[in-house]
């Protein structure tokens, strides 16, 4: 009789391999869950610079110590044919507690941008610069350890709108140099290039057609994000994040689009003259609303920043911006938008980026 004998392994390869891949697993996983460094952040985008009560208390429970304020617009002024400061804030450093890292944002037109000789990017950014640096001094703001610039830049308009991002880097080198990030720059990033600044921040809102009557939610949409963000991790420049709190009204007439309404409270629908459908609704009878001239046949979407929608949108965004550090932004520090929501809500969101 004969005995088949078996292969013989070397007894130490198996226990070896089985170390292998639990170290692998375990380091992979550490990887994976290793939570970020979150820190909470606003935006003020009024031109007259007053913290409530109500709005300090937010900001102390949030333990939130930056805010992103707008400090002036840069427009076209087409009777003079050049750029002009508009919307300048109005502010005390003193309307702001100790502890508040204040970023200075100027929104530049994308029309100014494009109207611009490529000759005058320097001079427009020494005026800028300026500018900036009167107001701080007045308004008490100093020191300032970032500028960031928002503008919806375009591929015919990445040039100018570039070149006056490396003389403002150069104007305060001191200082990091910021843009804020749309999300079709995002995905088309080929077209409209990447600005050369020290870090980008990512608008997670705005992401429909406001102008397209089909649009479900213009403000927020998780689907509608999604189709944007395939390509976000390995976007060159690290990302910081904003999301939405604010609500609009849209109007539409004879199926096209006619405005926006922002002032109007919950109880604007209320009234008979409306008929409602969904967010949809439908303009029953000539009605004059708070000087709004509404008319039979129109239709007013009415967009929120849902909570859900947003805590969704942020998971989803979460799962491809690489950075370890990040800071959350909501736009924006209102009284009346925070009142909307429980301190445990604006919690969750800055949360669920961990």
């Amino acid at each position: 009789m004969f005995l088949l004998k078996k292969d013989r392994q070397p007894r130490s390869a198996l226990p070896k391999l089985m170390i292998c891949i639990a170290l692998i697993f375990i380091f992979s996983c550490k990887e994976k869950h290793e939570p970020r460094q979150i820190e909470p952040a606003f935006y003020y985008w009024k031109s007259v610079l007053h913290v409530s009560s109500f709005e300090k208390q937010k900001l102390d429970s949030l333990k939130v110590k930056t805010i992103y304020i707008k400090f002036f617009d840069v427009d076209w002024d087409e009777a003079g044919h050049k750029p002009v400061p508009v919307a300048k804030l109005q502010a005390s450093g003193e309307q702001l507690h100790g502890g508040i890292s204040i970023i200075p944002t100027i929104f530049i037109t994308n029309a100014c941008i494009q109207k611009i000789d490529s000759s005058q990017t320097k001079m427009l950014a020494e005026k800028i610069m300026q500018l900036l640096k009167t107001m701080i001094a007045e308004t008490g703001f100093d020191p300032i350890p970032e500028v960031q610039v928002d503008c919806d830049w375009t591929a015919s308009t990445r040039e100018n709108y570039f070149d006056i991002l490396r003389h403002l880097k150069s104007l305060k080198p001191n200082a990091k140099l910021s843009a804020t990030i749309r999300l079709h720059q995002v995905k088309y990033r080929n077209k409209t290039g990447v600005p050369p600044v020290d870090r980008g921040l990512l608008m997670c809102y705005n992401m429909g057609n406001l102008k397209d009557p089909g649009t479900k939610n213009s403000i927020i949409e998780t689907a509608e994000l999604k189709k944007y963000i395939g390509r976000l991790s390995d976007y060159p420049l690290e990302l910081d994040l904003a999301f939405p709190l604010f609500d609009w009204k849209v109007l539409y007439r004879h199926n096209r689009y006619s405005g926006l309404f922002q002032d109007l409270p919950a109880s604007f629908f209320n009234y008979s003259f409306a008929s409602k459908t969904g967010n949809r609704y439908l303009v029953t009878k000539d009605t004059l609303l708070r000087g709004y001239d509404l008319r039979k046949g129109d239709m007013i979407r009415d967009e929120q920043s849902d909570i859900r929608e947003v805590l969704a949108a942020a998971a989803e965004v979460s799962k491809h911006i690489r950075n370890t550090r990040l800071r959350v932004s909501l736009y924006h520090m209102d009284s009346v938008i925070l009142s909307k929501y429980a301190t445990h809500e604006l919690e969750s969101i800055y949360n669920s980026l961990h």
